[in-house]
């Protein structure tokens, strides 16, 4: 199991999860956290779960952010 507080849903080829990406990343780097990327292609339970509605950022396991990651919200979140 991961340590990570920060999972990101993604799937190949959306524009909005690359950007989503680059905030998460940018963030956990300056805090000193990481974060784990999950393709939902790859679990039909995700896909069914989170559709078209992603990316999906969740930071201790709570649903936190879709489509967009704002990242003084997510900052916030990290306690920072």
């Amino acid at each position: 199991m991961s340590d990570a507080r920060v999972t990101l849903y993604t799937r190949p080829g959306c524009h909005l999860c690359e950007a989503a990406r680059e905030v998460v990343s940018r963030v956990c780097d300056d805090v000193g956290e990481s974060f784990d990327e999950v393709d939902i292609t790859t679990d039909d339970e995700l896909e069914d779960r989170f559709g078209e509605d992603i990316p999906v950022t969740f930071v201790d396991g709570r649903q936190h952010d879709f489509w967009r990651v704002d990242e003084a919200r997510l900052r916030a979140a990290l306690g920072v």
